[in-house]
């Protein structure tokens, strides 16, 4: 194959509208503008939601409730049938299911699931097991870790001197007489 032999794939390329051409062409007149007003304007962009300075449906709706999706716990999913690639004996972390591509994208950390049979003895860890998981690792002679990825909680302060006392004063220097 030669640059000469390269084709777009079908449907890549199609012909330019051209607007403004007659009214048999379907694109005339106003080329697809409609009427007049703001919007048949060149340089012409409403923002989304804008009203005409109407007061927008967004802004007139109340506002109530609380949504929790955004503090949720999400896990990425492992399959027990998945870990077999892994060598028997082997230690396997977060880190080893990503750079294996088992675990790919955002989320809190893995969850090994219970789907498909495991053959090796492996030390698994991660922030969660399912139950069938668990007994299946366990099972074949391995052992689950469950690492806890939740933030660690505010370091304490330091105790202060209770409210009382005076602050002591530093001692006066020797005066030369």
């Amino acid at each position: 194959m030669r640059l000469h032999d390269l084709k777009p794939r079908p449907g890549a390329k199609h012909r330019v509208k051209r607007l403004g051409q007659g009214e048999s062409s379907g694109h005339g007149k106003t080329s697809g503008r409609g009427g007049k007003g703001q919007t048949a304007r060149s340089g012409s962009s409403i923002r989304i939601g804008f009203e005409g300075g109407q007061m927008p449906l967004i802004r007139r709706i109340p506002k109530r409730g609380f949504n929790h999706a955004r503090f949720a716990t999400r896990y990425l999913s492992v399959n027990v049938g998945d870990l077999n690639r892994f060598d028997d004996g082997a230690r396997v972390d977060e880190i080893a299911l990503r750079s294996a591509g088992l675990a790919n994208g955002r989320a809190t950390g893995v969850k090994i699931l219970g789907t498909g049979e495991l053959t090796k003895k492996l030390t698994v860890s991660a922030c969660a097991f399912s139950a069938s998981a668990k007994a299946k690792i366990e099972a074949k002679g391995g052992t689950c870790e469950v690492i806890n990825r939740k933030p660690a909680a505010p370091a304490e302060k330091p105790a202060s001197p209770p409210t009382g006392s005076a602050p002591t004063a530093a001692p006066a220097a020797p005066s030369k007489a």
